[in-house]
């Protein structure tokens, strides 16, 4: 075999195992726990929500990637995809609320429709209500 077929397969096979170590070390990335780190923003639900109704492209330069600190009203708590649970915080509009996604090994305690909770998470943006990810139910 010639010398550049070698080199050419060696290359390739040095891709091949780059490529699947950095896939197996993403794959097994646990989400950071964020119910004790410190918040970039603390708003309440409803602030956070008119930020992103009045000026979107502005609020989500400024919220987007962020871990949030948001205070509001559970309205509803379903289950989301992969065991994760999506708690709905009211807003003051019909139209919108701010959706907090807990992964599954975060679940929250019971939180009833109509109690008042803090919860953190990470701002990914405005899609008719604002998205928070990976959120953890904040402690003092």
């Amino acid at each position: 075999m010639k010398t550049y077929i070698k080199i050419a397969l060696a290359v390739v096979l040095l891709i091949a195992i780059t490529g699947i170590g950095v896939g197996l070390y993403l794959f097994n990335l646990k989400a950071r726990d964020l119910s004790n780190a410190s918040p970039d923003f603390v708003l309440t639900a409803t602030d956070l929500q008119k930020a992103f109704e009045e000026n979107e492209a502005a609020a989500t330069a400024k919220f987007t990637g962020k871990i949030i600190q948001v205070t509001g009203e559970v309205n509803t708590v379903k289950s989301g995809e992969n065991n994760s649970t999506n708690i709905s915080l009211i807003t003051g509009s019909d139209m919108s609320s701010v959706i907090c996604t807990f992964p599954s090994p975060n679940k929250p305690a019971d939180l009833p429709a109509g109690s008042s909770v803090t919860i953190r998470g990470v701002c990914s943006g405005y899609l008719m209500d604002v998205l928070l990810n990976n959120c953890a139910v904040a402690k003092k």
